[in-house]
């Protein structure tokens, strides 16, 4: 009895416990509309939000209505900026470039709201798209009207008869070929949100009579064609767009018609990272094969923006009626969809094709385009060649997640509000009084609470279920709702507030990837049968079983073409990269080093661990790329490496010129000489260059123009300038940034450049000692530590995080950190910048901006035979060069997007890769005020033993000299030590 009565407790206890689970987990029945029902989520509290948007906008032109006819522009009567010339019919047309400013004047009859329409043609230039601000009657209209893109047209290189150079290696495997740019084809577009989260053509009021438009450079040169305001316009629906087509009677040849268009045979895209890619993950996949790699589909991780596109060919026999199906596959994000646009001929048909859901899907799904109820629809196609273009949108979502960037922003004004009253550790147990003392922010979090409900709300509505992206939101709502409620709260999770609104930002930034895979698409007639997809647990056990036996056999460490050990005229070379650098690099060393020089490359993917051992052994490759720049020197004192300048065009290679008392010009040299300081060692006997840069990376200034401009500061030039500003921002509770060699990453790099900027010097010119306890040494060390001792700057922060919020609003940071913020942070997009690095003035008022520059490099490996020498110097010529590292750079953004931008050390290829004018005159500034930091026998200790002195100072309040002087004696005696193990001398 007992024992029952025990199962039966056990049973209500697992159905409560079930009950609980749905109701809390089972949101996806559940909404807030109760929460923000008759609440005016319109208005802000004074102070929040951004007035220059263009929801803004339009709500101010509201009820002005769309223009009656499309207007043109005379392209050739501009003002400002442009160089005139004519096309191949003598008609005008207009080249524009980087940061000129073109005007031109159009009468409109009456007010009226307008698309502009731009056709143009893009012109060899650094491969980025185009990018323009518009003013309309000299004013930027909104936010987000100077970051209008305009994209180029992409294909697979091709060979003398037109063919792709897709080809295969010798080990049977696919060879993707580079994507170039098609030149001379005009393409027409609109202006439009560069984001997407706006679906149609940006809307522009030009009041009746006489208006300008100027149209601004911000990035690439264009040609413009014409120029026309086209009244904004509805697209016909599916019922109206069969009205409009004439009557056809096909016959049973094109009813039974069926056009297999393979993914992977697009001829012409919008990007060059929308290339052919291959999947061996699943057996449905055509072509398939397990053992080698086979290019059979595209789009994937790289097809995730807005206004991305891919084009097909195709053909139909005859006039008529045909359905459109597309094997894709999201297998992405869960709970999420990803939409596409249809264009056939380059014009969307109807309006159900503006956006196309596909929902989440490991498998690959033949998607028909049809309508809610399952009818396909019906394309009529005239006969002949036509084109299908799929373009990522937003869809529905892009209105959801430009009110999740705005409450993004609208939340980091929130907690830098608080922040200047709590700090960013406040007092749990005093009474801020927030209600009373800033009772606008209270109203704001209770507004910003229920507006985060409705996202929610409406996110579910559009996806069908609720993911862990937005359940941030909800959690920000309870969050903001509990602050609103009881105020204590908001010191006692103020720092979970701000990882709150960080997760969020990151969250927002998901949900605005719409990625998809292209398998194959059919163009069919309405008898025609359309293919399985042949994906069942049966065909996916043997293709897993078929996978691991062939995993036994085939070396996927081995990239493209694999020659025999011992072959004429190779070479090894490894790399310590990632997968995706080293298969570009591979297709272009078969197609562009080999096929041209001869000299047979096997390329190896390693751990830089192994290269010791290796080397140790005798089983090291011949060259190593992609290598920190200590390596060289390391390995040179131990005669490991090869000195370069033992080859008579090193000189040349280098660009550097020889002057007549020795020394070197590097005034148009490839490489600053800062990039060469690094990889040479004197053995006191002999100076040589032991490899060759491949990066550098220096620091610049990162700042928030908003933040600085509502607390009325000026970016700062020089050090002075940061400390004298330094009252203002931590008046604020904000901080500044500036690296500290905390024990997660010893960065050195802001007193280095101190020690330079006072000209000093890290060692003697012998490179015996060092010399930072100079009298130079002494005061960068003083100015360095009193950052921390006496202005409280932080000493461990995360720099995206506190920048992103506008607490840190301005930070010295690398400026490779650039890419990330582009890429992690729409929501502050045209609120920031970086600058030249604070620089120390100088006494005839000049300013010093001398800064730490470091990066990778390429080693040769020592060896006795020559003939690998010669073969190794020829690789490693082509690989630095220009040309290569340009190529790289181009093909590695187009891989992996914005956020793998190359950090090339190469002074000519930096020019051309994609910095636009303004960003690329502050990087060519600073890699020329860069200095390299010297590696030594011993030279770890100098790191070391400053980063301790650092510390010392920091957290015991020693003296900076007495500290300083003590640990330089220190340094010292670790390099006598060392030079002596190595038989070098002392003096």
């Amino acid at each position: 009895m007992q024992k029952k009565t025990w199962r039966i407790l056990a049973c209500i206890l697992v159905a409560a416990v079930v009950i609980v689970a749905l109701v809390l987990l089972g949101g996806d029945s559940q909404d807030f509309r109760k929460k923000y029902e008759g609440v005016d989520l319109s208005e802000d509290a004074e102070g929040f939000g951004r007035s220059d948007t263009y929801t803004n906008y339009l709500k101010l032109h509201e009820g002005v209505e769309s223009g009656s006819e499309e207007i043109p522009v005379d392209v050739a009567a501009f003002e400002g900026d442009g160089t005139l010339e004519n096309d191949e019919n003598g008609n005008p047309q207009l080249l524009t470039r980087d940061g000129e400013k073109t005007t031109w004047k159009v009468s409109v009859p009456k007010d009226g709201m307008y698309t502009v329409r731009m056709e143009y043609l893009t012109v060899a230039s650094r491969g980025v798209d185009i990018e323009r601000a518009i003013y309309i009657n000299d004013e930027l209209p909104f936010n987000g009207a100077d970051t209008l893109r305009f994209s180029r047209l992409w294909e697979d290189d091709k060979n003398e008869d037109g063919t792709s150079k897709l080809r295969k290696d010798n080990q049977g495997n696919d060879v993707r070929p580079s994507q170039v740019e098609r030149f001379g084809q005009y393409q027409t577009a609109y202006c439009r949100d560069d984001m997407g989260y706006e679906t149609a053509p940006y809307r522009f009021f030009f009041k009746a009579g006489e208006n300008t438009i100027t149209l601004e450079g911000v990035n690439e040169p264009v040609i413009i064609r014409t120029l026309t305001l086209v009244p904004a316009q509805e697209y016909l629906t599916y019922e109206e767009y069969v009205k409009a087509q004439p009557e056809v009677a096909m016959t049973e040849e094109g009813k039974g018609y069926l056009q297999t268009i393979e993914g992977e045979s697009a001829p012409l895209r919008s990007s060059p990272s929308l290339y052919a890619r291959y999947d061996r993950s699943s057996p449905a996949t055509v072509p398939n094969d397990v053992a080698h790699t086979v290019l059979n589909y595209i789009g994937g991780d790289p097809w995730n923006q807005a206004g991305q596109w891919i084009q097909w060919d195709f053909d139909v026999p005859e006039d008529g009626w045909y359905n459109i199906t597309i094997k894709a596959r999201q297998m992405y994000s869960r709970g999420s969809i990803s939409c596409r646009s249809i264009y056939i001929d380059e014009e969307i048909p109807f309006d159900e094709m503006t956006s196309i859901a596909f929902s989440y899907n490991t498998a690959w799904d033949m998607h028909t385009l049809a309508d809610e109820n399952g009818t396909p629809y019906r394309f009529f196609l005239e006969k002949g060649a036509h084109t299908i273009r799929m373009e990522a949108t937003l869809g529905e979502m892009g209105a959801v997640l430009n009110e999740m960037e705005d409450s993004i922003f609208r939340l980091n004004q929130i907690y830098r509000k608080v922040l200047v009253l709590t700090g960013v550790s406040p007092d749990r147990f005093r009474d801020y009084n927030l209600a009373e003392v800033y009772p606008d922010v209270i109203r704001q979090m209770d507004k910003e609470s229920k507006r985060l409900y409705k996202l929610v709300d409406d996110t579910v509505a559009l996806t069908g279920q609720k993911n862990d992206r937005v359940a941030v939101a909800q959690t920000l709502a309870v969050q903001l709702e509990q602050f609103v409620k009881k105020n204590e709260r908001i010191t006692q999770s103020f720092s979970n507030f701000k990882d709150n609104i960080t997760s969020f930002g990151t969250a927002q930034q998901n949900m605005a990837e719409t990625k998809l895979d292209v398998d194959q698409i059919f163009i069919w007639g309405e008898n025609a049968k359309l293919p399985k997809t042949n994906d069942n647990f049966f065909t996916r056990t043997f293709h897993e079983l078929k996978a691991m036996v062939a995993s036994y056999f085939v070396d996927y460490n081995n990239l493209g073409d694999v020659y025999e050990e011992g072959a004429e005229d190779m070479i090894e070379v490894w790399i310590v990269t990632g997968r995706d650098q080293s298969n570009v690099l591979k297709a272009m060393i078969d197609d562009s080093f080999t096929s041209k020089t001869g000299i047979k490359v096997n390329l190896k993917l390693v751990q830089a661990d192994a290269i010791l051992t290796a080397v140790v052994a005798g089983n090291g490759p011949d060259v190593v790329l992609t290598i920190d720049g200590w390596f060289a020197v390391n390995y040179a004192m131990r005669h490991a490496v090869e000195d370069l300048t033992q080859f008579e065009d090193f000189d040349e290679v280098v660009g550097r010129v020889k002057n007549a008392d020795g020394t070197y010009d590097y005034t148009n040299a490839n490489f600053y000489k800062s990039a060469l300081d690094p990889l040479t060692y004197d053995d006191g006997s002999h100076k040589g260059i032991y490899a060759l840069p491949e990066t550098q990376l220096f620091s610049v200034l990162f700042y928030r123009e908003d933040v600085l401009e509502e607390l009325g500061l000026e970016v700062p030039q020089t050090w002075e300038d940061l400390i004298a500003i330094l009252p203002t921002i931590q008046g604020n509770n904000m901080s500044v940034g500036i690296p500290f060699p905390d024990i997660s990453n010893v960065d050195m790099s802001g007193f280095n450049a101190l020690i330079y900027q006072n000209g000093g010097g890290i060692y003697n010119e012998k490179k015996t000692k060092t010399i930072i306890d100079s009298e130079a040494g002494v005061k960068a060390f003083k100015l360095y530590t009193s950052f921390y001792n006496d202005y409280g700057l932080p000493v461990v922060y995360d720099f995206v995080s506190r920048f992103r919020s506008g607490e840190m609003p301005v930070a010295v940071a690398q400026y490779s950190q650039y890419n990330t913020l582009a890429v992690s942070a729409p929501e502050i997009r045209g609120l920031w910048d970086f600058t030249l690095y604070p620089g120390t003035l100088q006494d005839d008022g000049s300013i010093d901006r001398s800064v730490h520059a470091n990066g990778a490099c390429c080693i040769m490996v020592a060896t006795d035979d020559e003939t690998v020498k010669k073969n190794a110097w020829e690789f490693m010529k082509w690989w630095t060069s220009a040309d290569a590292q340009v190529r790289f750079g181009r093909e590695m953004e187009s891989v992996l997007g914005a956020s793998a931008r190359y950090a090339t050390a190469n002074r000519q290829a930096l020019k051309q890769l994609a910095w636009s004018a303004d960003q690329l005159k502050v990087l060519e500034e600073m890699q020329a005020w860069g200095v390299g930091f010297p590696e030594i026998a011993g030279g770890y200790s100098t790191t070391r033993h400053m980063t301790n002195a650092i510390r010392k100072v920091i957290n015991d309040k020693e003296d900076p000299r007495e500290t300083l002087l003590t640990y330089t004696r220190t340094i010292n005696e670790e390099i006598k030590i060392k030079r002596r193990e190595f038989g070098l001398p002392l003096e």
